[in-house]
Formats: C-alpha cells, sequence, structure tokens
C-alpha cells in the first residue's frame, strides 16, 4: 500500500507543477535603438521575449544620412537587408537566426527584382510573406521586418 500513496503523491506534485511552469511570465525587454538619431523615435528596433527578437521594420534608409539609397528596388532591399544585419548584430546573431521575414513592396511588379537580392542575404530561407501595399514609410519602395531565434 506505501508504493501507492507515493505514487498519488508524486501525481499530485506533478499536477500541481506543470501549470505553475507553463504559467511563468516571459519577461519582455524593449531594446533601444542603436542608432542615435532613433533614439526619440516611438517605437523600440528589438523587442526581445524570451529568445524571441521582434525587429522594427527597416526600410531602405541610409542611417548615416537618414535618406533612402537611390538606384531603384534592389538598392533599397540590399540596404534594408543591411539595417537588419545591423540591428541583429547588436545582439550577437546574424541573418542565419532569422526565421520569419515579412516583406512590403510599394509595388508587387518588383518582386522579382526583390527576390534576386533576398536570396543572395537570407540562404537558410525563412519563413516569408511577401504584399503589396501604398505609400511605405519615406516613399520607400520596400519594407522589411523579421523575428530571429538567440
Amino acid at each position: 500500500m506505501k508504493p501507492f500513496r507515493y505514487v498519488i503523491l508524486i501525481f499530485l506534485w506533478v499536477a500541481y507543477m506543470v501549470p505553475a511552469n507553463a504559467q511563468e511570465k516571459t519577461e519582455l525587454i524593449f531594446h533601444q535603438s542603436h542608432e542615435p538619431k532613433k533614439q526619440n523615435a516611438p517605437f523600440s528596433d528589438v523587442v526581445q521575449a524570451g529568445n524571441l527578437y521582434f525587429l522594427a521594420g527597416q526600410i531602405g534608409m541610409d542611417h548615416s544620412t537618414r535618406t533612402l539609397v537611390s538606384g531603384g528596388i534592389q538598392a533599397e532591399t540590399q540596404q534594408a537587408i543591411q539595417n537588419i544585419s545591423e540591428v541583429l548584430a547588436q545582439h550577437g546573431m546574424t541573418l542565419d537566426n532569422v526565421v520569419k521575414c515579412t516583406v512590403i513592396l510599394a509595388n508587387i511588379e518588383d518582386f522579382a527584382a526583390f527576390n534576386e537580392i533576398y536570396t543572395q542575404y537570407f540562404t537558410q530561407k525563412p519563413a516569408r510573406t511577401t504584399f503589396a501595399a501604398k505609400d511605405l514609410a519615406a516613399n520607400g519602395q520596400i519594407e522589411i521586418d523579421v523575428i530571429a531565434v538567440k
């Protein structure tokens, strides 16, 4: 009879501990931008939830001049990806840590030209959603946001 009591006690302990651990809160960290000119922006460049990093969208803006790069969709795509790489590097990651991309194009007809650049950088092939929207920030042709895992 005693072993049966131990089994009951273990079962009750596990039944108590599993929900308690499942309900632990994940700490959220709202990281300030590494770009001095973006310190007062109304959003975080990165929000960390455990080992997940949610990056704000990046456009084809050269942060040193605060202007869009010239050269069309491919130049803006390359700059946006470079901006993403710089943000990831601030947190000890690379593009290989990216698991999800959301891509917004100003013109869906730019999809093939964008993809030529994108595939050179995202070689791990993260999950991706791509769509077109009118009037992107700073009159850009592309915006990319990512989720990365560390």
